[in-house]
């Protein structure tokens, strides 16, 4: 007979455990399905030097804050997987490691029913907390590089000794991509840049860390609901190596980087080029003029002046470079040796029989509720707000799930009625 349980969890990492947080202190039998083990997308799929881009004294899951006699440091991403392996010891979270999920549908009783690799479940609520970085997006023009070219994508590179000698091609300018070619132009690679939409912070402004900002600024508590048709702003760039610093692609420029614009295929060795280079660049800069002028203006509010001291100033000096206009790059000729794909991330839910996604495989919800009662999705980007898809903000969506389950009490679980928005 298959298992019977009132919520199951999928997925074992910070998204998930902080759900069991709050079953539990609304004394709900569940149980966490981990496919791998705890935490596994931080153990695997991160790069050799990566730091955490949160200072370590705002790193916080329910119940834990995360301990470092550095507290304005940046943690390795190892020191993230242990703390978020023992969260789960600490609350006792209730997982199975090495169970994948490899069916759900919804059963004419109106609960759920799970086809596992440790065999039949069934249960009242779902909550799908798979996190954001499902599927590798590689983009079509990968496959018409030639075969001597070395691909990887970000969530697989591990540093630049383990690629072969040559020019490297980094596509994309986000999160990963912006210090991944950082890295290797540090460690003397010649560089190629393919840059896409990205925002550009300072680190730190007026002594304070950026993300520090954020919160006070309420930057974490914008919801997508305030951008047209849900549609969230590209990623913001910053990062923790050698104590933070700021993350800027004229300054890659200026120290001997070449950057381009977004790749749109490869035919006979030659790559073709967008002309868009400068149109991004200048739109990143508008970011952090904005981010600037917002400080400011909170700044200069009476009630703030206990945060900031007159004498925490922020001056700019202005990196200027030229940005090239190529509309070609010779592989060959060039020597590029190695690319490194850092252009995000698929949705991929087929295992879930259940029609509930648009166009592009993302979910119809709203902070975590769909249509269907008992089923939910946490740990998503923008899935309510900036905050839904960091570590350190994933429990407020977790907390409302929760509260959400308990609304919904003892009513019979009908037809699912449809949401009062539709999906882009």
């Amino acid at each position: 007979m298959a298992e019977r349980w009132d919520t199951i969890i999928i997925g074992g990492g910070q998204a998930g455990l902080a759900m069991s947080y709050y079953l539990q202190q609304h004394e709900r039998k569940h149980v966490v399905l981990e496919r791998a083990r705890i935490a596994e997308r931080w153990r695997t799929e991160r790069w050799d030097s990566l730091r955490f881009q949160f200072i370590n004294q705002s790193i916080e899951l329910p119940g834990l804050s995360y301990q470092d006699p550095e507290p304005e440091g940046f943690a390795h991403y190892t020191a993230i997987s242990r703390f978020i392996e023992d969260y789960a010891a600490k609350i006792a979270a209730p997982v199975r490691q090495g169970v994948e999920v490899r069916r759900l549908w919804r059963r004419d009783a109106g609960d759920y029913a799970l086809d596992t690799s440790a065999g039949s479940m069934t249960a009242r609520h779902v909550v799908v907390a798979t996190g954001p970085f499902q599927r590798s997006m590689i983009p079509a023009a990968a496959r018409d590089l030639p075969r001597s070219v070395y691909q990887v994508h970000a969530s697989k590179y591990c540093g630049p000794d383990e690629l072969p000698r040559g020019a490297v091609l980094v596509v994309g300018s986000g999160a990963s991509g912006s210090q991944i070619a950082d890295e290797l132009q540090q460690s003397g690679r010649n560089v190629f840049l393919s840059v896409s939409p990205h925002r550009r912070v300072p680190r730190r402004y007026r002594g304070k860390d950026v993300l520090w900002w954020f919160d006070k600024m309420g930057r974490f508590e914008i919801t997508i609901d305030s951008f047209p048709e849900r549609r969230f702003p590209p990623s913001t760039v910053v990062t923790g190596v050698n104590g933070g610093y700021d993350m800027n692609v004229r300054r890659f420029a200026r120290d001997g980087g070449t950057v381009l614009g977004r790749v749109l295929g490869c035919a006979n060795g030659m790559l073709s080029i967008a002309d868009d280079a400068a149109q991004i660049l200048a739109e990143a800069d508008k970011s952090y003029d904005d981010f600037v002028s917002a400080a400011e203006t909170w700044a200069e509010k009476p009630e703030n002046s206990d945060h900031i001291r007159d004498s925490d100033e922020h001056s700019v000096t202005p990196i200027l470079a030229e940005i090239g206009d190529a509309r070609s790059v010779d592989i060959a000729g060039e020597n590029v040796s190695s690319v490194i794909w850092g252009t995000g991330y698929l949705f991929d839910y087929n295992w879930m029989d259940l029609p509930i996604f648009d166009a592009r495989g993302a979910p119809a919800q709203q902070r975590g509720v769909t249509a269907f009662p008992g089923l939910y999705f946490l740990g998503l980007h923008w899935m309510h707000a900036f905050g839904s898809g960091l570590l350190s903000y994933v429990g407020r969506d977790a907390a409302y799930i929760a509260r959400h389950m308990e609304a919904l009490g003892s009513e019979a679980l009908g037809s699912p009625a449809p949401l009062s928005w539709s999906p882009a």
